[in-house]
């Protein structure tokens, strides 16, 4: 796996006074930066595909993690989105949902995370998240692995009216916090999590240990690139006023 490096203007927007905005607000992304939901979900995925009476690859079944719901099964599926299969399978999937994934609990968080979080909100970093998931699933996943007072807002996709990679959903997210998108990131795995950020005007931070390709995350310009969540919180830190505190109290909580 890569170190985490920069490519492009670096992390905090366009450069002020020979510097770069501070961060004060950090959104993330749910499946694949902060749960380790992928394998998880994408057996569910497969299982349900299977129910519909179509086989899929593991691989193809993780291509499809992350989306949602109806474009999820209509590309698994090879159907219309309103395709009454593909309606039939997202029913199935939420019915299964608690019991295939839910159940995995705090298991489910990536390393770091919960430490990493507290330390962001220790040093007065506001905490969002805008996911793909529907309200229910996300509000859910969060409860179980224990971070749900963490985050502010959390902003899904029955949300709003048009999903990543437009923008609406993460700019309604700083807009709830209260800070700019110039002095905001956005922390996701996909290309279109790093799109969106770049449309909003926020700070794009790849995570590499979720489904993007570490090349594809990489040409987005202005990529920040992160193989744990500890480079998260260091690449947060490396914007404030005072980095070396902040990342020696997330030293101390891990």
């Amino acid at each position: 796996m890569r170190d985490s490096a920069d490519v492009g203007e670096g992390i905090g927007g366009a450069p002020r006074g020979g510097g770069t905005v501070p961060i004060r607000a950090v959104v993330f992304d749910l499946d694949g930066t902060l749960a380790d939901t992928l394998p998880a979900i994408g057996r569910l995925l497969s299982k349900v595909v299977a129910e519909q009476g179509r086989r899929v690859t593991p691989r193809q079944a993780a291509a499809a993690v992350g989306k949602p719901a109806p474009a999820a099964f209509g590309q698994l599926l090879g159907r219309p989105e309103t395709d009454e299969a593909v309606l039939t399978a997202m029913g199935r999937y939420r019915e299964l949902f608690a019991h295939e994934v839910l159940r995995e609990g705090p298991r489910l968080l990536f390393p770091g995370v919960s430490a990493g979080l507290s330390a962001l909100r220790a040093h007065g970093i506001e905490l969002a998240v805008a996911t793909s998931k529907v309200a229910r699933s996300a509000e859910a996943l969060l409860d179980v692995m224990g971070i749900r007072d963490l985050v502010g807002p959390v902003i899904c996709h029955d949300m709003v009216r048009r999903g990543k990679p437009h923008p609406e959903m993460a700019l309604r997210a700083v807009s709830q916090l209260g800070v700019s998108p110039r002095e905001s990131a956005y922390v996701g795995d996909t290309v279109g999590d790093m799109r969106m950020a770049v449309t909003a005007h926020m700070a794009p931070i790849a995570v590499t240990y979720g489904v993007g390709r570490f090349g594809e995350l990489a040409a987005v310009a202005g990529t920040r690139m992160c193989s744990s969540f500890r480079d998260v919180v260091a690449a947060v830190a490396a914007s404030r006023p005072r980095p070396v505190e902040m990342a020696a109290g997330y030293h101390r909580m891990r």
